[in-house]
């Protein structure tokens, strides 16, 4: 019996295409092993999203060629290079594309018997998710991904998501909150809904966008405790929507919004919302007063002034976001933007992340300063051997934000939510008791 082993790359949105992956691999009777040195086929599941990451994928898959795996490539890089992957990569026995991850039980069957490549890459990918497929989680904790939607209609200057992912399409209500139950039911507290973007939800089989419906039915299901949503567009945060968040007890608090910029005019050439971003997080802190909003922004963006950037520095300073992720822009072919000038010299990108950095960095020790004292909601991970908690706040998702460590001599499990007094907070992370 062949054992198969996979290595994810990339976003929450890939880890869920791999463990439907492993989902269809296990209910046709392959043995999957955690380990890929005890693997015979190594499944690297690549991301191609800017050049730092397709780095790290090609990493892997030379690390499993050196190992001497027969090699399966998935996802991004397959869809982005196509034929091209094939010539660069001839140790590879397989090539699948971001929307073809159905046929990987048929190409773990023909490996060997077919001299040529195996190559299921859609030419143009149409995502649509497998719902007759059950996951294989690849980790199972106090949380769990659900991926609402795949693919995108937007076409943000830097981005190749909609020419790897394909149009937007939203599962049903009916299907996510089936998958929601019975992630409640194997004992996971908290569901992140991820998506390319979150709040365009809906809107190609509703007609308009359906978050807030969606919400109101996850809602429902009794043995959830947390739902947190991920990936929302600016224009998008309507009156409706964060109105359904703040009365629905279990959506926390936390609106995910990634901006990228403030200056117009690089908004305008980066084809995002140029709106005024002040009056967007002033109105989501008044209708939702206890928010925790986290953003990300890219910076050395082509034709990126200095003024630009101050503009976009003061604009942080002056908002004082709660979580908030720096970028330095990647040229990536395929894009609007790849062909812009002046292209931003590397040297100077790095510069103005740091200057950001360090800013968000003051002003996250600030805030979570103000906490000391204070009674917050927590979601518990770990629970060290010494009675160390180790756990969330609703203010931070998993992987991407902050950790509190709280004392206690109560018992408790990871996914319990309980409320811990701060006693202790640096740039990122907190100390709580309980």
């Amino acid at each position: 019996m062949k054992q198969i082993a996979l290595i994810n790359h990339g976003c929450a949105k890939n880890l869920v295409d791999s463990e439907l992956m492993l989902g269809k691999i296990a209910k046709s009777g392959y043995k999957i092993t955690l380990d890929e040195t005890k693997a015979d086929i190594v499944i690297i599941n690549t991301c191609s999203f800017i050049h730092d990451a397709e780095k790290e994928s090609i990493a892997s898959i030379f690390d499993m060629i050196r190992a001497g795996k027969k090699i399966i490539i998935t996802g991004c890089l397959p869809q982005k290079y196509k034929k091209e992957l094939q010539e660069l990569i001839p140790e590879a026995v397989a090539f699948i594309g971001t929307s073809d991850i159905d046929k990987i039980v048929d190409v773990i069957k023909n490996i060997g018997k077919n001299k040529d490549k195996m190559y299921a890459v859609s030419e143009k990918p149409e995502y649509i998710y497998p719902e007759d497929i059950k996951r294989q989680q690849i980790t199972m904790g106090a949380s769990s991904y659900i991926k609402i939607a795949e693919g995108c209609d937007f076409n943000c200057g830097y981005c190749v998501i909609p020419k790897l992912r394909g149009p937007y399409r939203s599962r049903t209500i009916e299907n996510i909150v089936k998958e929601a139950k019975e992630l409640a039911q194997k004992g996971v507290s908290e569901i992140v809904l991820i998506a390319q973007d979150t709040s365009s939800y809906g809107k190609d089989i509703y007609s308009k966008p359906s978050l807030h419906k969606l919400l109101e039915e996850l809602n429902k299901i009794q043995d959830l405790n947390w739902i947190r949503i991920m990936y929302t567009y600016p224009s998008l945060l309507s009156d409706e929507l964060l109105e359904t968040i703040k009365r629905l007890d279990k959506v926390v608090k936390y609106i995910d919004v990634p901006l990228q910029h403030v200056s117009s005019n690089i908004l305008e050439q980066m084809n995002r919302p140029v709106m005024d971003y002040k009056k967007l997080i002033k109105r989501i802190r008044k209708i939702i007063p206890s928010a925790a909003i986290r953003t990300t922004f890219i910076v050395g963006y082509p034709g990126e002034t200095q003024e630009d950037f101050q503009e976009l520095y003061d604009f942080i300073n002056e908002m004082k976001f709660d979580r908030a992720g720096v970028f330095e822009y990647s040229r990536e072919k395929d894009t609007k933007a790849y062909k812009l000038k002046p292209q931003i010299l590397s040297k100077e990108k790095k510069r103005r992340k740091k200057l950001l950095m360090e800013l968000q960095q003051r002003i996250s020790k600030e805030l979570n300063r103000k906490l000391i004292g204070k009674k917050i909601d927590c979601i518990v991970e770990t629970v060290n051997q010494d009675g160390v908690i180790c756990a969330r706040t609703y203010k931070d998702a998993p992987e991407v934000d902050g950790l509190i460590y709280i004392k206690t001599s109560t018992p408790v499990m990871p996914g319990d939510i309980i409320t811990a007094t701060i006693t202790g907070a640096s740039e990122y992370d907190l100390e709580g008791e309980f």
